[in-house]
């Protein structure tokens, strides 16, 4: 057994910042795919302020089905070996995906940047948040002040109010990890810069070669589950 001054001594900050590609062996479709279409909608109709404007119900129903697939998801292994890390590190998870599967997992301290699925927000109060218990938000559906709730969901043309805490995390990380993101939607990925000059940057995804990046970095041409594992084994070491 590791006793707790030991575990104190090797422990490290290590922050987790994961993508579509994480979920998607979970069963949930990734952001975008090759033919620009996301669960058969382009993203224009659903994922902007002017879809929203333009026709409500559309996009309440879209983020309807989507929040029922999650419903019914379960967290993959990848998921779960980044909980049990925190038995050993002080790990922190910045993901721009909007379900909620890290916490399904067990991990304890996750920032959701594009906002989460599972909540709803007044469309006049954006700081009014509410949990959701069913899977559906409804036309008429309000907040205490009598404005319609929508998505809690950061969409294209928004600004994302949580990223200046993710700078805060990330700056002083000993240990980076990003997962199955494609690192072209800003300002998130703008996170890898923010990392100290002695961090340690490992980079999981099966399409790797198709990223620039600093020469500090290990890349891991692989999905997230059997990234992580390898990865894993390597910070054992």
């Amino acid at each position: 057994m590791i006793s707790n001054s030991k575990m104190k001594k090797t422990s490290k900050k290590v922050v987790v910042f994961s993508g579509a590609g994480m979920s998607a062996e979970s069963g949930l479709k990734t952001f975008r795919d090759h033919d620009g279409l996301w669960e058969n909608y382009r993203i224009e109709e659903v994922a902007t302020p002017e879809a929203w404007a333009a026709d409500k119900a559309k996009v309440l129903e879209f983020y309807n089905m989507r929040r029922r697939q999650l419903m019914q998801a379960k967290p993959n292994e990848a998921h779960a070996l980044l909980a049990k890390l925190e038995a050993t590190h002080e790990v922190h998870i910045i993901t721009q995906n909007i379900d909620n599967l890290h916490e399904k997992a067990g991990s304890t301290q996750v920032l959701h940047l594009h906002g989460e699925l599972m909540k709803a927000q007044s469309e006049r109060h954006p700081e009014l948040i509410y949990e959701l218990d069913k899977s559906d938000i409804n036309l008429g559906d309000s907040c205490e002040n009598g404005h319609q709730l929508r998505p809690n969901v950061v969409w294209f043309g928004e600004a994302v109010p949580k990223m200046q805490d993710a700078e805060i995390i990330t700056s002083s990380a000993e240990i980076l990890i990003v997962i199955g993101t494609s690192l072209n939607v800003y300002p998130a990925a703008s996170l890898i810069y923010a990392v100290p000059k002695k961090c340690n940057c490992y980079l999981v995804d099966p399409k790797a070669e198709e990223l620039l990046l600093p020469e500090n970095w290990t890349v891991i041409r692989s999905t997230a589950t059997e990234g992580v594992k390898s990865l894993l084994k390597d910070l054992g070491r």
